[in-house]
């Protein structure tokens, strides 16, 4: 897709690159991460107005560390480099970076020397017709420091532990920050980044909804020409609003298929089924092949197998499927951006969080093209789309569900027994909590069936049976996300229906992890 105010980011490997992308997306600026040793070539390619470098895990000053392309500094455009991303900058350009005296974790104060454009309008306070900046809470995370900073540069902030908190180099337009602006504890952090995206890399917030409407729909009818397509249907959001946008785009030449696969939510595919064809009067196709999907999956408990087993079937299924349909040349499925990203680690598949069923699960001589018009778009930003697209908050609201359904949340084999068991206890947890009012406050909210059994005590008899583990949490992206605060008696009530209503559990378990160090999904 191409857009021309764009942001590039590259990733050095830390847990909020993702988030640098989120805050300038947020601004209607388009932004994109590509790893840190990218060609000079890509990057010329991509064409962005500015770059800003990530943090990262590393020191500058070890032996591997992660270095990209010097000539990313004589392309003549705006850098922004944050945490190691700063000390990269200054190892790269004749500085010196060496480990702090004291390393700096958490909030600090920030004390601006220099109202350059990067700082500009951040924390300033008037007093009798003087303007000053006063101190602004940022977000710290590093153990390394500026010693000498470049030729051309210039300290704009410190901080108590770090002289050269900021620095810029404003003649070539390279700016520096030690502290993370892209997280929420710092105070002015989008302030920051603002100032980087408008005043210094003069962008225009072109990127909006209306305009990715637009722009996709073209491209989607220009590809496709008059060839026909099948769209994955798995019962979330995703994958609905796909189809959505894919039959706004195609209209008639598009057939939506529906795999029951056996590892489905409770009535799930009479309620897709229903929803598509009485709002959007879409052409699906509904097939169950639960057994077949089941049948695979015996004696499976890898989740990475689990993951490319159920890839691999609903491909060999749309393909099958497809056959019937005349002129079928492509599939259509919701892949999103935290998918591609989680897929592909800034160090290569060897540090790869986990492979996405969408992006490491398809077959190599798989007949169908693909589309994937989500492919670039975080999770909320598929809400807004589906909301501009019409679709009611019924599909919008949904809790993002996996692709692999319920397998990668049966830790262990799946059997049809423990999918029932699973399907049962995963309902009451989400009627307790639309009950309850929760449902829209919560980010994500589902069961999860352990590999273990326990002794309990049912009705004078010794039981040995399974455990239920809930897990409840909010984010606003699915890239961080802490666990909910369920009120005690929802818990309560969730805890003896599951226990009472569901044959084959004695106990259940609440899951207080976050993402990270945990994912959402327990494989």
């Amino acid at each position: 897709m191409e857009f021309k105010e764009k942001i590039l980011v590259l990733d050095f490997g830390s847990q909020y690159t993702q988030l640098i992308a989120r805050r300038v997306r947020e601004q209607k600026v388009y932004s994109e991460i590509l790893p840190y040793n990218v060609t000079i070539d890509r990057i010329k390619e991509f064409a962005p107005k500015g770059i800003i470098l990530s943090g990262g895990p590393s020191s500058v000053y070890d032996k591997e560390a992660p270095l990209p392309d010097k000539e990313i500094f004589n392309l003549g455009i705006p850098v922004l480099g944050i945490c190691y991303g700063m000390q990269l900058m200054s190892h790269m350009l004749g500085g010196r970076v060496a480990k702090a005296a004291k390393r700096e974790y958490g909030r600090a104060e920030l004390m601006i020397d220099d109202d350059s454009d990067l700082l500009k309008g951040i924390g300033m306070k008037h007093r009798r017709g003087m303007a000053r900046h006063a101190p602004t809470v940022v977000w710290m995370s590093h153990g390394d420091r500026i010693v000498k900073y470049p030729k051309g540069f210039a300290p704009i902030a410190h901080t108590d532990n770090s002289p050269v908190a900021a620095m810029a180099d404003k003649q070539r337009k390279f700016f520096a920050l030690q502290f993370h602006p892209e997280v929420a504890h710092t105070e002015n952090g989008t302030k920051v980044l603002k100032n980087f995206v408008f005043n210094i890399c003069k962008c225009k917030p072109l990127w909006t909804m209306k305009s990715f409407i637009e722009t996709t729909v073209h491209e989607i009818r220009e590809k496709v020409g008059r060839d026909k397509v099948v769209c994955a249907i798995s019962g979330g959001v995703d994958s609905a609003v796909t189809a959505v946008l894919m039959n706004r785009a195609i209209g008639k030449q598009l057939t939506c298929i529906f795999v029951d696969n056996g590892v489905l939510r409770k009535g799930e595919a009479v309620k897709v089924e229903t929803m598509l064809k009485k709002h959007f009067h879409m052409n699906i196709d509904c097939v169950d092949a639960a057994e077949r999907f089941l049948k695979k999956l015996k004696n499976v408990d890898d989740p990475e197998r689990k993951r490319k087993i159920i890839g691999n079937e609903f491909i060999h299924v749309f393909q099958e499927e497809a056959k019937k349909i005349k002129d079928a040349k492509y599939l259509a499925q919701g892949t999103l951006y935290p998918d591609v990203i989680e897929s592909i680690s800034f160090k290569g598949p060897s540090a790869m969080i986990k492979s996405h069923h969408n992006v490491g699960g398809l077959l190599k001589n798989m007949k169908l093209k693909l589309i994937e018009p989500l492919r670039e778009l975080f999770k909320d930003e598929v809400r807004v789309l589906g909301r501009e697209l019409g679709m009611p908050d019924e599909i919008i609201n949904r809790h993002p569900f996996p692709g692999p359904g319920l397998a990668i949340r049966i830790i262990g084999a799946v059997t049809p027994v423990r999918a029932d068991i699973l399907r049962q206890a995963d309902s009451i947890v989400l009627e307790e909590i639309k009950k309850a009012g929760l449902y829209d406050e919560v980010w994500q909210a589902f069961a999860v069936l352990l590999p273990i059994k326990t002794v309990g005590v049912m009705g004078d008899e010794r039981t040995y049976e399974n455990v239920v583990a809930v897990r409840a949490v909010k984010s606003v992206d699915g890239m961080t996300a802490d666990w909910a605060k369920l009120p005690y008696e929802v818990l309560g009530t969730i805890s003896n229906r599951i226990i009472n209503e569901v044959k084959g559990v004695n106990r259940v378990v609440f899951d207080i992890s976050s993402k990270p160090p945990s994912t959402i999904e327990w494989e």
